[in-house]
């Protein structure tokens, strides 16, 4: 479980892609800081993976086909900059919100604007997932924990502060580029809990 909150920075310093799987190399210090070690789950954009090595200075990951075809990886190149998050653990702050780290869908940024001292970003999403997207619910982007400021269709909008923008990856979207998504889990099992009374009357 992770909470959203991005402890620091990497960079993808090699992808090996094969027909089932790939296997990612990060470039991080984070490492020796947090005393990772292989088998510790860590967040990368948002995606709960498993350290399979521990490198010099960073470490690497494989992914398997269903995490390939749920989120971003597929626009993951070398040199690319990711969010990096531990796994929480019990005695940790509780600073975001509970994330799993298991992405649900990708979304499309369409806008962003300047708005005094924030960003606002504006995401096109799949259909399927927007009713799990609430106005002032938390949602997670490329593993950040974010506030919804306004939903509208197909359409969600997140702010960002300037030190959210130092500090993760979101201040170097541009339009057109694919995030990682994760909504609320409280949010999803409250809407299925009553789809399921729905379906039984």
């Amino acid at each position: 479980m992770f909470t959203g909150i991005i402890k620091a920075k990497g960079i993808i310093s090699q992808i090996k892609r094969n027909q089932a799987t790939a296997q990612i190399m990060i470039a991080t210090p984070m490492t020796h800081q947090i005393h990772s070690k292989i088998g510790d789950s860590i967040a990368i954009n948002g995606i709960c993976l498993t350290i399979t090595s521990i490198l010099n200075e960073g470490f690497t990951v494989e992914v398997m086909p269903e995490t390939t075809h749920r989120t971003s990886l597929a626009n993951m190149k070398d040199g690319m900059e990711v969010n990096l998050e531990p796994a929480l653990l019990a005695t940790d702050r509780l600073d975001g919100h509970f994330v799993l780290g298991h992405v649900d869908t990708t979304a499309k940024l369409v806008n962003r604007m300047l708005n005094e001292n924030s960003i606002v970003l504006t995401f096109e999403i799949n259909p399927d997932y927007i009713d799990y997207v609430v106005e002032k619910g938390s949602i997670t982007i490329d593993g950040v924990s974010l506030t919804v400021s306004a939903v509208e269709k197909q359409l969600f909008e997140v702010s960002l502060i300037p030190h959210t923008l130092q500090v993760t990856t979101l201040g170097n979207l541009k339009a057109n580029d694919v995030v990682n998504v994760e909504t609320d889990i409280l949010g999803k099992y409250i809407l299925n809990e009553n789809r399921g009374v729905n379906n039984e009357k």
